[in-house]
């Protein structure tokens, strides 16, 4: 029978057009390196080497036998390779990038579906912000994240899109929700808005940027904080308005804001979810998990891209 001891057997004789420098790199006696080739050839019913002096030259069945031994011995160390990492994987570390408020997407649900299936793992979910995020995925601290882009261009990033969250004007004034959110309307708004230390690049505060000076207007804020969920509590407390996605807005007012109300803006505008990893990357059991599981739990709330 055919094995794989016998491909790479033959592939150093045929390398080295010799028995003994095989027998050499292979660390066997020659006559183990000969009984090998020789069972190869009874096994296939042909002969791969012609003895010539002191070395031996490959038959033309030899010549074409070769890709495919290189072939099947490089499919048996990926599989080797994979089961190493499944068995790494199964018992090592899960880390995995996501987006500031993925909490209200995933979070727990996200780390208790990953121990579901492999109760050995340690899991570690990085990120307060996306632009940290990928700002972590450029230098190499993560293997693959899901987070939040305004733009389907980053340099030196593979992105893919999975979901989208339209972003509402959330309000205790329900005279202001009456009709969609202009960009007047809004540039006139008292706003409390979260994600601060990241205003600069923070994906919603970049739309609303770009919205309002297209029609030569500035986005207001009265007041800057880093969490979300206070944003949507001083809005309950009718101290200011926000924008913020749909999903977080659902999730959160029955909770901190029940006396708030959401409504559109106009044109509406959408916070994008992506998988995002390093261009030509290959990605590892781990990480396709994780975007498997991270996917799920996200387009259960936002809206499958």
């Amino acid at each position: 029978m055919l094995s794989l001891h016998q491909l790479t057997v033959f592939l150093s004789v045929y390398e080295h057009c010799s028995l003994t420098r095989a027998a050499e790199e292979l660390g066997y006696a020659q006559p183990s390196v000969s009984e090998q080739v020789r069972a190869l050839e009874k096994s296939l019913g042909v002969q791969l080497f012609r003895r010539v002096g002191r070395g031996v030259v490959p038959t033309t069945v030899a010549d074409t036998l070769r890709p495919h031994a290189e072939r099947t011995l490089a499919a048996a160390e990926d599989t080797r390779r994979a089961a190493q990492q499944v068995k790494a994987f199964e018992t090592g570390t899960i880390r995995f990038g996501m987006f500031g408020t993925a909490r209200l997407y995933a979070g727990a649900g996200l780390v208790a579906d990953v121990l579901e299936r492999y109760p050995g793992v340690r899991v570690e979910l990085v990120g307060q912000n996306s632009s940290e995020v990928a700002e972590d995925l450029r230098r190499g601290k993560l293997e693959a994240a899901m987070i939040a882009v305004h733009s389907l261009e980053s340099e030196g990033l593979e992105i893919r899109p999975v979901a989208r969250d339209e972003l509402v004007y959330v309000s205790a004034d329900h005279e202001r929700l009456e009709h969609p959110i202009t960009a007047r309307r809004l540039a006139q708004a008292s706003l409390v808005m979260p994600e601060t230390t990241w205003r600069a690049t923070d994906s919603i505060r970049i739309m609303l940027r770009q919205w309002l000076h297209e029609t030569g207007l500035n986005p207001p804020t009265r007041i800057e904080v880093e969490d979300v969920e206070i944003a949507v509590e001083l809005v309950g407390k009718g101290l200011a308005d926000t924008v913020i996605p749909r999903g977080a807005a659902e999730q959160l007012l029955p909770r901190l804001a029940p006396n708030a109300g959401i409504q559109s803006l106009r044109p509406k505008l959408f916070d994008l979810f992506t998988v995002v990893h390093r261009r030509g990357a290959t990605l590892s059991p781990a990480a396709e998990l994780m975007i498997e599981l991270a996917t799920r739990r996200v387009t259960a709330i936002a809206q499958p891209f």
